[in-house]
């Protein structure tokens, strides 16, 4: 089973952490087979496969997609909604 969630972290050539995303994954597969995974927002998607490589997929024109993001699977959310989680 794929994970649910990944934390993509963008970083520069010098390897300094410029931002970090939560994206989830859709219903939807890339190029690769593998699935996308997006942010709330929907602006940042990504391809991200079972090796959490990640390939970030252009949302709108005029973009630069990121070449260096490392992809960091997180914890699903407990559906149930206990305490410290997020419901879905």
């Amino acid at each position: 089973m794929s994970t649910l969630r990944y934390e993509l972290v963008f970083a520069d050539g010098a390897g300094a952490t410029l931002d970090v995303v939560v994206v989830e994954r859709t219903l939807f597969k890339g190029s690769g087979g593998h699935p996308v995974y997006e942010d709330a927002s929907g602006i940042i998607r990504a391809e991200i496969s079972d090796r959490d490589e990640v390939r970030i997929l252009a949302s709108g024109g005029h973009q630069d997609p990121a070449q260096r993001v490392l992809a960091r699977p997180l914890p699903d959310a407990d559906p149930t909604g206990a305490a410290g989680t997020t419901a879905f």
